[in-house]
């Protein structure tokens, strides 16, 4: 089985110049813990968790630096620069293994430099669940 067979097509993305706080109304609507952050033209150059401002927001010292982080910080700003990515022909493997090694939940589907896809943990285990691997 490939990555093809499960990946979702419909991603919700956010720019890079998003504010944190339209970040989360973004992972909020899409009901997932992690947003891609892409560039003008589409192209994949990070990713946003929940976690990522989870910690932001914990390391905010006030009120007013909570504020800031939500108003002022730019998603780019507390993204993970480095996403991991498969292509669409990935075997299901080895897209499983390499969430395990990288610890973590989802990876972004890419055809040539653009956007296409994700497939997460998730995903996996239901495809497990429901016999289809």
């Amino acid at each position: 089985m490939r990555v093809a067979d499960l990946m979702h097509t419909d991603v919700k993305t956010v720019f890079a110049d998003s504010t944190v706080a339209e970040a989360i109304v973004t992972l909020a609507d899409a009901h997932v813990s992690g947003v891609p952050v892409v560039d003008a033209h589409g192209r994949l150059v990070g990713v946003l968790s929940s976690s990522d401002v989870i910690q932001a927001e914990a390391e905010a010292s006030d009120k007013e630096s909570r504020v800031a982080v939500l108003e002022e910080t730019r998603t780019e700003d507390l993204m993970n620069p480095r996403p991991i990515t498969v292509t669409s022909d990935t075997d299901l493997r080895e897209a499983a293994r390499q969430m395990l090694y990288a610890d973590v939940k989802r990876l972004f589907v890419e055809h040539e430099g653009k956007l296409v896809g994700v497939i997460s943990q998730s995903d996996i285990v239901g495809a497990v669940a429901g016999g289809k691997i």
